[in-house]
């Protein structure tokens, strides 16, 4: 559970996290909290005079951290935390209240950035009430109508994401609306050829089965109703969706419709970027840290 990996993240921390624009009251909560549990420290990059009207009022004593004053726009704020990671004194980005667009762009800069080569990808991971593992969703964020190798890539990010957690051979859902293969439906053919591929062994570290409906891969009892016998089906760990709307659906409706606790990660990039929405708890921010925390921990080893 993710309240599990939050003990866990306590044990191996603390990590270095940059703050994009710190000077917002959640995300200094959930830092606090995280410097408090000894998760992590971090360096806060904005302007320090704003930041320190935010953070008087929560009792946040400042000299706990590493304020990095800037004064300049978003970009150049965005660029200096990238800097912090990217030169090896941070080990995590974290995004503040800098827009996503002035963010990820010092995460792809060409001098500071970092850029891996891979495919950048969001995963949201979801511990639901009334189930026995957590779920990752990939990817409800960043990629909008993903080609064949986009979406092996987004599965391989999120593998390596689940063996951090310890969970040592995921099982992946390629989702779709039905689970059989229907030639006017192209989701349900990439489900069917990442599924092949895996068999042969083109996709390792995890077990691929599609496609399949999100029933008969979250529920047991439904897979059964419907014939479908698979390692995967109603097991499955890692909700792979066809495009972004399906991706950001989901997890928003488990957000707001279920009783749940939630974080959200950038993977693929060279070190873990805790990226959640601005409307996202402090809660969610901390867990999210923590996520970060064990994947860094995993990535470094």
């Amino acid at each position: 559970s993710l309240v599990e990996l939050l003990a866990y993240a306590k044990e191996i921390g603390p990590k270095k996290i940059a703050v994009a624009l710190a000077e917002d009251a959640e995300v200094m909560e959930a830092v606090e909290s995280a410097r408090k549990e000894g998760v992590a420290d971090a360096f806060l990059v904005g302007d320090a005079d704003k930041l320190k009207k935010v953070t008087e009022p929560m009792g946040i004593d400042l000299s706990n951290y590493e304020v990095v004053d800037v004064k300049g726009g978003q970009g150049e704020i965005g660029i200096e935390a990238v800097k912090l990671v990217s030169s090896g004194q941070a080990d995590i980005l974290m995004k503040g209240m800098i827009s996503t667009a002035n963010f990820l762009r010092g995460v792809l800069n060409k001098e500071v950035g970092l850029r891996s080569g891979g495919t950048l990808s969001h995963v949201y991971i979801h511990q639901v009430e009334g189930y026995d593992r957590i779920f990752f969703i990939c990817d409800p964020a960043f990629n909008i109508a993903p080609d064949f190798q986009t979406k092996v890539n987004l599965i391989n990010n999120t593998v390596n994401l689940a063996h951090a957690f310890g969970i040592e051979t995921p099982k992946v859902a390629a989702l779709a609306a039905v689970e059989v293969v229907n030639q006017d439906m192209p989701c349900t053919i990439d489900a069917a050829m990442l599924t092949q591929m895996n068999r042969r062994g083109q996709i390792k570290g995890c077990i691929i089965d599609g496609p399949l409906a999100l029933d008969n891969a979250i529920s047991e009892e439904s897979a059964m109703h419907k014939g479908i016998v698979s390692d995967v089906a109603g097991h499955a760990d890692i909700l792979h969706v066809p495009d972004i709307e399906a991706g950001n659906m989901l997890a928003k409706a488990i957000v707001y419709f279920a009783n749940n606790k939630t974080a959200g990660l950038v993977l693929g990039a060279k070190a873990p970027v805790v990226l959640t929405s601005r409307s996202d708890s402090p809660e969610t921010k901390l867990l999210s840290i923590a996520s970060a925390v064990v994947l860094s921990a995993y990535e470094n080893k």
